[in-house]
């Protein structure tokens, strides 16, 4: 059965198509927002998968490069591996659907986004987001939903809801946030150091949006839902919960779960688990279920501490920071280091400068986007959390961290034209115990201040935990939380900011939504926290960023040339720049405007290299004087280069004072002289003369 529904949002057409394409999916929805499309689809298994103790989950976004009319590089001319982008937009989609789903539901289920069309007037992420709620809200997948998705710019002072390509490269806040029908669900920021309440303002100006969007959804339900299909549950059976509360009572439990180090913590579980496998050894329906049911009764144990006792499993009071401590300088060599740990989480971070010609270049949907001058990259290597296990590369959770990080210290750093350097910076973990992007951020910015990059201001990252009750007022907001807080808690709200405002947000919840008050609590309790993390560790490690960079970094000496001249420094087929790259050991780099970077690390080769530069895009001028080698001798003259690919000659009637019959008398091919330039001669072209100089 198809059908076709429409509503205006922000502006322009959202048109759903249902029953046009992928019928046999369970669910699918056929977007169109503008002349942007995506195919969103929603698949389940029929059975759960064996053995697994979580729900499996998949969310992917599908770039495909005809959506912009552009065909893949390389060999293969097909689309590869997921961008950054498709990556992160993946895991936008994916975090507020998941706590949607039964907590009980082992079905495998799949969403699917394939982007088949881009109107830069609308955002095929943005899309994708509101196609995956609808996919699954009308399959028969069990979800409690429907869930909608806002974007929200701020030009000028005013907010832009759903920012076309434009707008977005010009806003000063690209906030996304997902809500259910009373409830904020998910929040993920990036701004200009934006203040605490115009960010608030921002989020329930996008909650507003989404109920429109909810009541469009509603409707599409209503008319194209399907039934939703039962399911085994996989429940932990509550007889098995009573046996293991009789062998280890819940004051008992409490003991166990109150550590300060997480190692002792975790070896009282061990040896609690031994001893219920062994007590239970006969039992063998309860043997795979012990792992789980162990979990659930930790996570009930450390909640009901913190809720009704105000007590962490640490001992730390609910908005005491662990211990914190901070270094520069720790690695010999690189171009900037710094380390930063808090409690049992440890960050070493290391900046490397390079020129501009080494940014990162994006080969993705955004036609505004081509290349990325700042890069941070992060790992989480598994000796952090004490593991073993071969590094595969970076997941998806790494690259979602490093960008993160990225996006907090974007707004600090200078113009390329007050720092004419690519940027990297590397976060490598450790040791971890909880929210070690926040730490990233912290030893990303002493990393940059140590490495001599001007940034404007301070960042600084925390991250603020939440145990709800059963009423909306029931509720204990956590700073600074550790893992064994992330996992069992309902929250992990990461702000980071400037003493200013706020450059990112990234919000994970496992409930079905936040009230205001909680928002605005965290918000609130991660400015406090933050302005702690600066005043109180970050600057005595390192107050300002140092006034240039180290020994071991390039150097780079920028000058403007006239546009016109380009072409004659870059020379027939790179000859002349790669003349003067040879000869100093330097790396050139020219934008179309005409602004020349010169890198090196030898300052003299460096000063050569521009005077060699300055001089090809220069016109000589009649009365100053030039210094020239001499590079070909005729019977009429002499040709000096005076830099590579620029030459003039001297007449033999201006070589020398005295009469001279042979230019071979005076000079040799080689000999460096000194010049001064007469103008244009009869026939109009430049002469010189070395018998002139005074």
């Amino acid at each position: 059965m198809y059908k076709s529904f429409e509503m205006e949002l922000a502006g322009r057409t959202l048109r759903v198509e249902i029953g046009r394409v992928a019928a046999q999916a369970n669910g699918a929805a056929f977007m169109h927002y503008g002349d942007t499309t995506v195919l969103s689809t929603a698949t389940a298994s029929e059975k759960p998968r064996e053995g697994i103790d979580f729900f499996p989950l998949s969310v992917e976004y599908e770039e495909k490069l005809y959506a912009v009319g552009k065909i893949p590089g390389g060999f293969n001319r097909r689309e590869g591996k997921a961008s950054e982008n498709a990556i992160l937009t993946s895991r936008v989609i994916d975090r507020p659907m998941r706590p949607l789903f039964p907590k009980d539901y082992r079905n495998d289920v799949t969403i699917n986004n394939m982007v088949m069309s881009v109107d830069p007037e609308c955002s095929p992420e943005l899309t994708a987001m509101l196609g995956s709620a609808i996919a699954v809200a009308i399959s028969d997948i069990p979800f409690d939903g429907p869930c909608a998705t806002t974007q929200v710019g701020l030009i000028d002072g005013k907010f832009i809801l759903n920012p076309n390509a434009e707008q977005n490269s010009s806003s000063d806040l690209k906030l996304t946030v997902a809500s259910t029908r009373e409830k904020v669900i998910m929040i993920e920021a990036g701004a200009n150091e934006i203040p605490e309440e115009q960010m608030i303002e921002a989020i329930y100006t996008a909650h507003a949006v989404n109920q429109q969007v909810i009541a469009f959804i509603d409707q599409i339900v209503a008319e194209c839902g399907k039934a939703k299909h039962e399911y085994t549950s996989c429940a932990i059976p509550e007889e098995l919960f009573a046996a293991i509360k009789e062998i280890v009572p819940p004051e008992e439990m409490e003991k166990v779960m109150f550590a300060e180090q997480k190692q002792i913590r975790e070896e009282r579980i061990r040896l609690l688990k031994e001893k219920l496998f062994e007590t239970f050894a006969e039992k063998e329906d309860w043997l795979p279920l012990i792992e789980e049911a162990v979990y659930q009764y930790e996570k009930k144990t450390v909640r009901k501490m913190i809720l009704n006792d105000q007590k962490r499993p640490d001992g730390r009071e609910i908005t005491q920071i662990r211990p914190l401590a901070a270094e520069v300088d720790i690695i010999p060599r690189v171009h900037g280091s710094a380390m930063f740990t808090r409690g049992q989480t440890q960050i070493c971070n290391v900046c490397t400068l390079a020129p501009l010609s080494e940014a990162q270049k994006l080969d993705g949907l955004d036609v505004n986007e081509t290349s990325k001058r700042y890069m941070h990259h992060y790992n989480f290597p598994s000796y952090s959390v004490g593991e073993t296990k071969v590094s595969r590369g970076p997941g998806r959770r790494e690259i979602g961290h490093g960008a993160l990080a990225e996006r907090a210290l974007v707004p600090v750093l200078p113009s390329e034209e007050e720092f004419p350097y690519a940027i990297r910076t590397v976060s490598e973990t450790f040791e971890s115990n909880g929210s070690t992007s926040m730490a990233s951020t912290c030893a990303s910015c002493m990393s940059l201040m140590a490495a001599g990059v001007p940034i404007k201001k301070m960042v600084a990252g925390i991250s603020c935990g939440l145990v709800t009750g059963e009423t909306d007022e029931e509720y204990v907001l956590l700073t600074d939380i550790q893992g064994l807080e992330d996992f069992f808690g309902d929250m992990d709200f990461k702000v980071t900011g400037t003493d200013s405002g706020i450059t990112a947000i990234q919000m994970d919840i496992k409930i079905h939504g936040l009230t205001r008050e909680i928002v605005e609590g965290a918000i609130a309790r991660c400015r406090e926290a933050r302005m702690y993390i600066m005043e109180h560790c970050m600057k005595p490690a390192i107050a300002e960023p140092r006034k240039e960079v180290g020994p071991y970094a390039p150097k780079i000496i920028q000058v403007m040339i006239d546009p016109a001249k380009i072409g004659d420094v870059v020379g027939p087929k790179g000859k002349t720049i790669n003349a003067i790259i040879t000869e100093t050991e330097v790396k050139i780099d020219i934008t179309d405007e005409g602004a020349v970077s010169v890198c090196g690390t030898n300052q003299a080769m460096m000063e050569k290299a521009v005077e060699y530069i300055q001089m090809i895009a220069s016109d000589f001028e009649e009365g100053k004087y030039y210094t020239g080698k001499v590079v070909s001798i005729k019977e009429f003259g002499a040709f000096l280069e005076f830099a590579p690919g620029k030459e003039g000659m001297v007449h033999i009637s201006k070589i020398s004072k005295e009469r001279i019959d042979r230019v071979e008398d005076v000079l040799t091919l080689g000999d460096v002289v000194k010049v001064v330039c007469l103008g244009k001669d009869k026939m109009g072209r430049i002469s010189f003369s070395i018998k002139d100089v005074r």
